[in-house]
């Protein structure tokens, strides 16, 4: 069940969070689809190449995950030796919900001659069965490198691997998963949205549908859309994911409009993440005081997982430098 927030009333939430980072020497690390006052509290915040790369380098001794709960057991696998807390273990992900271990193992059973080339938003169940890891930073770079003869199982984002067949003309079997998030883009209403801005481009995470992608001026990771939006001429960007990333455009571009793009009826509130949504101040204060929850995986598996991980970080190389985090 979510954790019910107890009775707050009276606590300063910001200066306890501070008190308790280093009284625990804690580091937090925040996704971009975090909430701004998250996000603004964060040590540091990224996406989740980023991140997983901090969760292995940083010498804190607690890392506090202010994410979902695949991102916050990636940290785990990475750092075993830390203790990882998730504000809110109901923090899920709807790819990760759409690929059950075991229906994914009776998958690569039924293709043995195929590797698995995994996106990272699944479980750590579903990562030790993969071969190689990818982010959506990543997956280009690590599919440039496998031989075009090798032939391939992408799950479970089915929109992602579809984007990354089309461009390189590989032929990938597709686990039928989706973001709920970027699924719920109305092509319609992005038009209507472009015919009130002229000229203004539009930028997509390539979890969004074809029919997105297709209107996209530039397709990338929340990291590459950040720094599209840091670079391209113009003064106003249709922004095609979740809409918590727009908070760090502001940040660093107060001169530039930033719009996030509709949802089915160009009203609703389905473009914002509902488990990115179950973190707040409130909860990661209660977990840095308790310490819980905490994120555990039993050591086998953690070990299985880790291998797919690591070839993910090896193939990944230069993509993502330290410097890209961004630090509080």
């Amino acid at each position: 069940m979510t954790v019910q927030t107890e009775n707050l009333s009276g606590i300063d939430i910001r200066a306890e969070i501070e008190r308790l980072r280093k009284e625990r020497n804690a580091v937090i690390l925040a996704h971009y689809y975090q909430k701004p006052e998250i996000q603004d509290l964060a040590d540091y915040i990224g996406d989740s190449l980023e991140l997983s790369r901090k969760a292995a380098e940083t010498d804190a001794e607690v890392i506090a995950f202010c994410g979902v709960k695949f991102m916050a057991e990636t940290a785990k696998i990475l750092a075993p030796e830390k203790t990882v807390i998730l504000p809110d273990l109901d923090a899920g992900c709807s790819l990760e919900d759409s690929c059950p271990p075991e229906k994914f193992a009776a998958f690569r059973a039924a293709h043995p001659d195929h590797i698995a080339l995994t996106y990272i938003n699944c479980s750590t169940e579903v990562k030790a069965l993969s071969d190689i890891i990818v982010t959506s930073s990543s997956a280009e770079v690590i599919l440039s490198q496998i031989p075009p003869e090798q032939k391939i199982i992408f799950g479970p984002d089915r929109h992602l691997g579809g984007y990354l067949s089309r461009k390189f003309g590989r032929d990938m079997l597709l686990w039928p998963g989706v973001c709920i998030v970027h699924e719920a883009f109305s092509e319609t209403e992005l038009l209507k949205l472009k015919a009130q801005h002229p000229g203004a481009p539009v930028a997509a995470h390539p979890e969004c549908p074809p029919h997105i992608i297709d209107h996209a001026d530039y397709v990338g990771s929340t990291s590459g859309i950040l720094n599209y939006a840091k670079a391209f001429e113009g003064d106003t960007l249709l922004v095609a994911t979740e809409p918590h990333i727009i908070h760090q455009m502001e940040l660093a571009l107060p001169g530039k409009t930033f719009i996030g793009a509709p949802g089915a009826d160009g009203q609703c509130a389905c473009n914002i993440c509902p488990y990115m949504a179950l973190n707040t101040l409130e909860k990661l204060y209660l977990a840095l005081r308790d310490l819980k929850p905490q994120v555990h995986i039993e050591e086998g598996l953690r070990l299985q997982a880790k291998k797919s991980l690591d070839r993910m970080l090896e193939m990944a190389g230069g993509t993502v430098g330290k410097g890209d985090l961004g630090a509080r």
